[in-house]
């Protein structure tokens, strides 16, 4: 550990039983949970309030805000939603945080269920990741039996079950409405907003939507109280996060440190660029923020900050891409997923995302033009904003962000007639 770091979801990661509840339990699971049980709902959701976090799916909304949305005395049955569905370029802290300790998700979600009045919670995991699902299911089982889930949980009173519900791979699930549609049997389409689903979400019922470290947030919240969470990051940008360092980097992984970390902090715990390079450019949320550049080393990693850099802070996935990589290639694998990842249900991002890997495609081989990258930031310019929800607007920050950093590596391919960037030598495993 160095002082960079602020281990909590992941303290106990290398503890071989951690994932079973017997492990768990010995490293302080389930101590939130009767203290939560024993508060009045609201109590609960001022606490998660107060500690200032906010989600960490990516668009930051302030989690105890949301827990707060539904009604009170509607005499409707509520939900609880978590959201694994992650699959975005770069992103990959959820599965690695059920993979490794499954039971924080389960306690926080009966901590969430119960501020919310809800008797069911679902999981929605995406399909592909099989050995997830697997254990995620055992710990519930496991619950069940220890008496934590089920009906009158510690002697509470509160009942709740929990579906772990495994999904068909579609990134465009990840979007809430979507998600939910998918939930119910349905082909995943985002649906129209409003009615938000705190009114009418899974079964048209009262619903709240939370990603899978939000809601693993709670306990730690509960236990250690708001004023603990609210001391650590930056004024606003509450608390910790999990960064995900991938790319071009010595030693890639999580690393779990407070809101307003630096890049030349993480780099420094995770052994700096690989040897013999330099950092080119590098994302702070994913494929769906702007790039950013060596002048952005020492921006502080929160909301605010990255916003005003014009990128998104995300879901924290900090790609790191050095010298050797080809820019315009990255654009296109990105612009690649997003057309194939794309819903079809509007005219900007279905037609936008097919004619923008065309273009890339043209730049990329050099035959290209001028007015090619021109009409990339035209047609971006009319995807964000315009789609039916945010897959869309993840189209065009990195497209806009790379043409305004790197515009002359775009001409380069046309003047040279092809692609001056050797695909080898950027690989991880090259010893170039």
């Amino acid at each position: 550990m160095t002082d960079t770091l602020t281990p909590v979801l992941t303290a106990y990661w290398d503890e071989p039983d951690i994932f079973t509840l017997e492990g768990y339990r010995r490293t302080g699971g389930y101590q939130a949970l009767p203290k939560a049980l024993g508060m009045p709902r609201r109590d609960v959701i001022t606490a998660v309030k107060d500690s200032g976090l906010r989600g960490r799916g990516g668009a930051g909304f302030p989690t105890g805000v949301k827990w707060g949305f539904l009604p009170e005395g509607d005499a409707k049955p509520h939900y609880l939603v978590v959201n694994a569905d992650e699959s975005e370029p770069g992103a990959c802290k959820d599965m690695p945080l059920i993979m490794a300790n499954p039971h924080v998700l389960i306690e926080g979600s009966i901590i969430a269920s119960y501020a919310i009045g809800a008797s069911h919670a679902f999981i929605y995991i995406r399909g592909e990741v099989l050995h997830v699902i697997r254990r995620l299911r055992h710990a519930v089982a496991e619950a069940y039996e220890a008496g934590l889930l089920g009906t009158d949980i510690l002697g509470s009173g509160f009942d709740l079950d929990i579906i772990v519900h495994a999904g068909a791979g579609a990134y465009i699930c990840g979007e809430e409405t979507a998600l939910l549609d998918s939930l119910e049997g349905k082909r995943g389409l985002p649906r129209n907003k409003p009615p938000f689903p705190a009114v009418a979400g899974v079964y048209a019922l009262p619903t709240n939507v939370n990603n899978v470290e939000s809601i693993a947030s709670a306990p730690a919240i509960i236990l250690n109280g708001a004023e603990w969470f609210a001391g650590i990051g930056t004024e606003k940008s509450k608390g910790y996060g999990m960064f995900s360092l991938s790319g071009h980097v010595t030693t890639p992984g999580q690393y779990e440190a407070p809101l307003g970390t630096t890049l030349r902090q993480l780099l420094d715990v995770g052994g700096g660029i690989r040897a013999g390079h330099q950092l080119k450019f590098w994302t702070a949320g994913g494929s769906s923020a702007g790039i950013l550049t060596d002048e952005h080393l020492d921006m502080p990693m929160d909301f605010e900050s990255v916003a005003a850099a014009g990128s998104g802070l995300g879901t924290r996935s900090v790609q790191v891409f050095d010298e050797t990589t080809c820019v315009v290639r990255v654009m296109l694998r990105w612009m690649e997923f997003y057309q194939h990842e794309s819903c079809g249900k509007c005219t900007p991002c279905r037609e936008g995302t097919y004619w923008l890997v065309r273009l890339i495609e043209r730049l990329e081989r050099g035959q290209g033009t001028d007015g090619d990258i021109d009409k990339l930031l035209d047609i971006c310019d009319n995807i964000v904003g315009r789609a039916f929800c945010a897959l869309g607007d993840s189209v065009g920050p990195p497209l806009t962000s790379a043409v305004k950093y790197f515009r002359d590596e775009f001409l380069r391919h046309q003047k040279e007639g092809g692609c001056p960037f050797d695909p080898a030598a950027s690989t991880l495993w090259s010893a170039s």
